[in-house]
């Protein structure tokens, strides 16, 4: 018999740490190898994560609740292997290399003391991710974004820890007030919108939001807070879309086993613009612009809770039609079903999110941080329209259907905007009704 430590894994790239929702198995238990122990909770995905040695579950170290980082323990096995060697202790923290002009350097952040005793950066970090936990805390201590993005981090690319904004309170004023921050940097005083008072009385009903939706609303506000949105419209005419589908989907469910949808070749469209307009695959970064060499569209999926999510085709260029079709098929099952992965959610480069499927003729979708657009597709309706003929113009029954593109206004002009999704709709337009699938 032998004790291995069980560490929290890491779960998705730029995944740090994960809050412990609750123990599926309590000490005691005999465990089997891969077998679900407990479920975690990041800022991408709720998953379960397996035991990494068969044996009896001896000895809880994390509480449900507790915020642990990966690499950290969380549990120790007594295994039935004699001689098994335990798990090799985390690794401290270390200073994050960081490319300059092509070399790997190691960057520290440095943090000016305050008068408090509470140390402060000389310079904000604006851009920084803040996890949903920082945050609540931040807002039960009343600390405005203006002075959190003040607050020195140690976690990866200089993110504040639990334990950053807990040391960072203690030390801070009993009034409330910001830290104050080094002569050389300018004082800027941010003014934070007041929330309204809600009149609450004994007929209404308080539904608390779940984990998913305050995680969702922070996001929200954090976008419109980063990117100046702007929004443009383009109806398209997709009748030879539809006509083809209808054609086609019967076949193609006998031989696939499942449908095909308008989404895969909206998105195919969306691939083809995007390969035309490179700056619209691109991501910010400071002063600085990413080109993103590979294209990840996001698709929003509407989940049965009333929440939203958006899992990610990787490479989505190198799909073609079908295999586009299985791509959104299984992604959005698995969604519905809580079986997402956190690679699943993240790497998105651009976003689609088709609110046709509430019988919306268009919408002012939000932009996925840290991304510069997202196309909504409206509901597909027929309507009386001018065409032209070899005799002269007539009036007919088409298919339209708008797109709504929302683009950051810091790096996507109104041009560069506008003739995106007017790409996209020649695209549908032009689609070819001849192609077999």
């Amino acid at each position: 018999m032998a004790i291995v430590e069980m560490v929290m894994p890491k779960m998705g790239e730029s995944i740090m740490e994960g809050t412990v929702l609750n123990w599926l198995k309590q000490e005691g238990e005999s465990i089997d190898a891969d077998e679900s122990v407990l479920e975690v909770a990041t800022d991408k995905v709720d998953t379960e994560v397996p035991a990494t040695h068969g044996g009896v579950l001896k000895e809880i170290l994390v509480k449900e609740g507790d915020v642990v980082p990966v690499g950290a323990p969380i549990a120790k096995i007594d295994t039935e292997e004699e001689g098994a060697a335990p798990s090799a202790p985390a690794p401290e923290a270390e200073a994050i290399p960081t490319p300059v002009n092509g070399q790997i350097t190691e960057e520290k952040v440095e943090a000016a003391p305050a008068a408090n005793g509470a140390a402060v950066l000389e310079k904000p970090a604006g851009d920084r991710f803040y996890s949903p936990l920082v945050m609540n805390i931040a807002r039960q201590e009343n600390i405005a974004m203006s002075e959190l993005e003040r607050v020195p981090g140690t976690g990866r690319d200089g993110r504040v820890t639990k334990k950053d904004i807990l040391a960072y309170v203690k030390n801070r004023p009993a009034q409330g007030s910001p830290a104050p921050i080094a002569p050389s940097a300018p004082a800027v005083q941010e003014r934070q919108p007041q929330p309204m008072p809600v009149s609450v009385s004994g007929q209404d009903e308080i539904i608390e939001m779940d984990r998913m939706r305050k995680m969702i609303a922070e996001r929200m506000v954090d976008s419109k807070r980063i990117s100046p949105h702007v929004t443009s419209f383009v109806e398209a005419d997709v009748t030879g879309v539809v006509s083809w589908r209808n054609r086609v989907k019967n076949s193609f469910k006998e031989r696939e086993g499942e449908p095909i949808t308008f989404t895969p070749i909206f998105i195919e469209a969306v691939v083809k613009a995007l390969k035309d307009y490179p700056m619209m695959n691109i991501q910010v970064d400071g002063n600085n612009i990413v080109k993103k060499r590979a294209i990840n569209v996001g698709m929003a999926v509407a989940l049965p809770t009333g929440n939203l999510i958006v899992p990610v085709i990787h490479n989505t260029d190198q799909f073609n039609l079908t295999g586009l079709t299985k791509k959104v098929n299984d992604l959005a099952r698995r969604a519905r079903e809580n079986k997402l992965t956190p690679d699943d959610l993240q790497g998105g480069t651009y976003t689609v999110s088709n609110v046709g499927s509430f019988g919306n003729v268009m919408g002012t979708p939000i932009i996925m941080q840290p991304q510069v657009g997202i196309l909504a597709l409206g509901a597909v309706v027929k309507k009386p329209a001018v065409i032209e003929t070899p005799t002269g113009d007539a009036i007919a029954i088409r298919h339209k259907m708008f797109l709504s593109h929302s683009y950051d206004h810091r790096v996507v002009d109104g041009s560069l905007g506008g003739m995106f999704v007017r790409r996209v709709a020649d695209y549908l337009e032009k689609f070819d009704t001849t192609q077999t699938i």
